[in-house]
């Protein structure tokens, strides 16, 4: 591709020796220790009434005319207060550089206000959201990293938008772009318990939900939550996804929504420069199912690691990552 930094920080990476193999790697990135950043927040109401919240860092506290933005998107059961997005925030800061993470709907820490919620395709949430900070800071460049779940809905509201207008450059990593393939992974040897461990926070959260509409006397969208009838029995995140993320969200069921969501045939269709950073021991993405580099358009390079696992990129100097996402998007 044209553009972009040819001496990524990811350039012959090494996994530090007591960080061997993509579970420990994955780990590391979950469970910290890590770096924390001070965040502004900012609720933001939605067409359809909902909220999604932001969490802001603004270097000397303000944002110039003409500074970049860089616009930040979590992965599955995650939120702007994830290591790995303040991480970011945090190597953004040291570089005098704003950025802004989007919760993705009950994702901050409050159920939200509609029975629905996010999955692996909520571009338009994503869209909406990026309208409204344009609309406020028009004479500013935005870039967009994405990560796990929300990368592949960066990547594919890049599809669809043809290049949302004011989003200069954009970076993903650790996608799942086949949904079908990672979903079957995560019911499958030790990334059975990554696949238990989402299961159960996903439960967690519709209940909280459940309860909070109870309580607040929210009839109609608990109505449709109810409609889904007994959950209890649900013991796979693919179950999950056939009888409450696909009736939530329009799909026929947990197929319909893998196959309209997935962001791996959508990519010849990016025009915007974007970097994958993705790595082949990724206890969560199958090798298989990772695209092809020669069919991929020439604005969009992928940067596969050997090692790394899911999020993770730490090398015995630390983590790699944050640097390589950082030079790509304001080289």
């Amino acid at each position: 591709m044209t553009g972009g930094n040819a001496h990524s920080a990811l350039n012959g990476f090494r996994a530090a020796w007591w960080l061997p193999g993509g579970h420990l790697q994955s780990l590391r990135r979950k469970f910290g220790p890590g770096v924390t950043v001070a965040q502004e927040g900012e609720r933001l109401r939605l067409e359809d009434g909902d909220f999604i919240d932001l969490a802001w860092v603004r270097p000397g506290g303000e944002i110039a005319p003409g500074d970049p933005v860089v616009f930040v998107l979590h992965g599955l059961c995650g939120c702007s207060e994830s290591l790995y997005v303040q991480a970011l925030q945090h190597h953004l800061l040291a570089r005098g550089i704003a950025s802004v993470a989007m919760n993705f709907r009950g994702c901050s820490g409050e159920p939200n206000d509609k029975a629905r919620s996010y999955h692996s395709g909520v571009s338009a949430d994503a869209d909406q959201v990026f309208r409204k900070l344009r609309e406020r800071l028009p004479g500013n460049s935005f870039h967009c990293v994405g990560y796990s779940l929300g990368g592949n809905v960066l990547l594919k509201w890049l599809a669809e938008t043809g290049g949302p207008v004011g989003l200069d450059r954009a970076v993903s990593i650790s996608v799942p772009f086949d949904l079908a393939q990672c979903s079957a992974a995560l019911g499958r040897g030790l990334t059975r318990y990554y696949g238990r461990y989402f299961l159960g926070r996903l439960q967690q959260d519709l209940a909280a939900k459940k309860l909070r509409f109870r309580e607040t006397g929210n009839e109609a969208e608990l109505a449709l939550l109810e409609e889904l009838g007994p959950l209890q029995d649900i013991a796979s995140l693919w179950e999950f996804d056939d009888r409450v993320t696909a009736p939530l969200h329009g799909f026929a069921d947990a197929a319909d929504y893998y196959a309209k969501c997935s962001s791996l045939p959508l990519l010849a269709g990016i025009s915007t420069p974007t970097l994958l950073i993705q790595s082949a021991d990724d206890p969560l993405v199958p090798a298989a199912s990772l695209p092809d580099p020669a069919r991929l358009p020439e604005n969009v390079r992928l940067e596969l690691t050997g090692a790394g696992g899911h999020v993770g990129f730490f090398a015995a100097t630390g983590s790699r990552l944050e640097q390589a996402a950082a030079d790509f998007l304001v080289c």
